[in-house]
């Protein structure tokens, strides 16, 4: 009964018997889960590589949201350069002094 499951604590049986569907499907959808999860975290801590957000390279590192996180901060947050607002307010501030 060891042999079959997959990934370790994992049993597949009982969650497949749980849906109605076969063992086969039920390792396969976790399959592409996985391809999914894992195809979008490193993109997004590829992003945060670059642009040198390290907070949030942890945070898309830690916490696992089947790639919701992560595609938000591809396309949303990534976007967003805090260092570009930091300068406008201190160009702000010198010129009215």
């Amino acid at each position: 009964m060891a042999d079959s499951s997959l990934f370790v604590g994992m049993n597949y049986p009982a969650i497949a018997d749980y849906l109605g569907i076969s063992l086969a499907v039920t390792i396969l959808i976790f399959l592409m889960i996985s391809l999914w999860t894992i195809i979008w975290k490193g993109i997004a801590l590829w992003k945060s590589a670059k642009n040198n957000h390290k907070i949030w390279f942890v945070v898309l590192l830690i916490i696992n949201t089947l790639g919701i996180l992560e595609i938000l901060y591809i396309y949303v947050f990534s976007k967003i350069n805090l260092k570009t607002k930091k300068n406008k307010k201190t160009k702000k501030n010198k010129r009215k002094k």
